[in-house]
């Protein structure tokens, strides 16, 4: 599971609503954890817009930028933005962002065809997650200009999406994605978030057919290790999501997407979910897990969708690590195997994304 460096993740409209319900009550302690990583992140972004804890100088020409720049920069700008801090307002943290998104639209440069992931070679993973990204800047931009490229791409990148989806694949792989567009087989970390991208342009007014969302949570489901009975239906109260359908690892990372996805796509009641939480309710993450950073911010956001004690477990839990597990410049490290790799903006706009169940400013994780 990589990019092989980013695996799973996510979020539509960012719109900062009067209306949003105000937010239950953020301890001193995780706010001032939220206001140290948002400074750290500033201070990583390069003179080109992007984010990258590698210094550097150089304006990076359209279509030649460096690696996966443009899919971390859209994860810090999620992270960002799931605090408050959106493009187009006069705050220097709001300025930052607009900037990133500019990085994004100046030198991004998608194929004939709206493929997003061959700029910064991050593939199929980075194609959803700036698509996802792109999806949810709409309408927030501070001129026109950038706007209207904000929604070409981001059109493009949900055509592409739904053209990759009907690659012919077996009847196990099928309406989910891999790596590469053309890909004849699929996995959940990739499938994920092309789906949550799916459900934020739906929920944008963006057309998305009903049939392309229903495969892909058929697909999500298939990925469900639980007993069945001859007619199909569960035997396990608890089980766990597998990396693809009907085998490979079964973790809490990829336990944690499964659990948010369908969440995400309506399916609050569906027997995956209410077995894969109460499976997290007995495996909960621990930072030294590989994809711990991932896998952190699906478990957080997941459960808190599941309310009562799944929530408020997965809330704790989620607090005391992240807070614990921060540097004292405001920053997280990944510990363990290809996250690792991935650095310190990835772990970071990750973190943030965890921490900010509760800030309410994504209306995708609205209940």
């Amino acid at each position: 599971m990589s990019f092989r460096i980013l695996p799973l993740l996510l979020l539509p409209s960012l719109a900062l609503s009067a209306s949003a319900p105000a937010p239950e009550l953020i301890s001193p302690q995780v706010k001032a954890c939220v206001d140290k990583a948002v400074a750290w992140l500033l201070k990583q972004q390069q003179p080109a817009g992007h984010f990258s804890e590698q210094k550097s100088s150089q304006q990076p020409r359209a279509g030649d930028i460096p690696s996966h720049s443009a899919a971390m920069t859209s994860l810090a700008l999620m992270g960002l933005a799931s605090v408050g801090h959106l493009p187009g307002n006069r705050t220097p943290e709001s300025e930052a962002a607009n900037r990133g998104l500019k990085f994004i639209t100046d030198h991004v440069e998608p194929d004939e065809n709206g493929y997003l992931g061959r700029s910064d070679r991050s593939r199929m993973y980075g194609h959803g997650i700036m698509t996802l990204m792109l999806v949810e800047m709409l309408g927030m931009s501070p001129d026109e200009a950038t706007d209207r490229k904000v929604r070409d791409m981001a059109e493009k990148g949900i055509r592409l999406i739904l053209r990759a989806q009907q690659t012919p694949k077996s009847e196990a792989n099928r309406g989910g994605w891999r790596y590469e567009p053309s890909s004849s087989d699929s996995d959940i970390s990739v499938s994920v978030w092309q789906l949550m991208a799916l459900r934020a342009a739906k929920n944008s007014g963006i057309e998305v057919p009903r049939e392309a969302i229903d495969n892909a949570v058929a697909y999500i489901k298939r990925s469900y290790r639980a007993e069945r009975d001859s007619n199909g239906q569960l035997k396990q109260l608890e089980a766990a999501f597998s990396y693809e359908p009907y085998g490979g690892r079964q973790t809490f990372s990829t336990t944690s997407a499964g659990l948010l996805s369908l969440q995400v796509a309506g399916q609050y009641d569906a027997p995956e979910v209410l077995g894969s939480s109460n499976w997290l309710l007995k495996f909960p993450p621990e930072v030294n897990e590989p994809w711990f950073f991932y896998g952190c911010y699906y478990y957080a956001q997941g459960m808190y969708q599941r309310g009562g004690d799944h929530a408020a477990t997965a809330r704790q839990k989620t607090e005391q690590m992240l807070v614990a597990a921060q540097n004292p410049e405001g920053a997280w490290f990944p510990r363990n195997g290809n996250e690792k790799s991935a650095g310190p903006v990835y772990a970071t706009s990750l973190a943030l994304l965890s921490l900010s169940v509760y800030h309410h400013f994504l209306p995708i994780y609205q209940k």
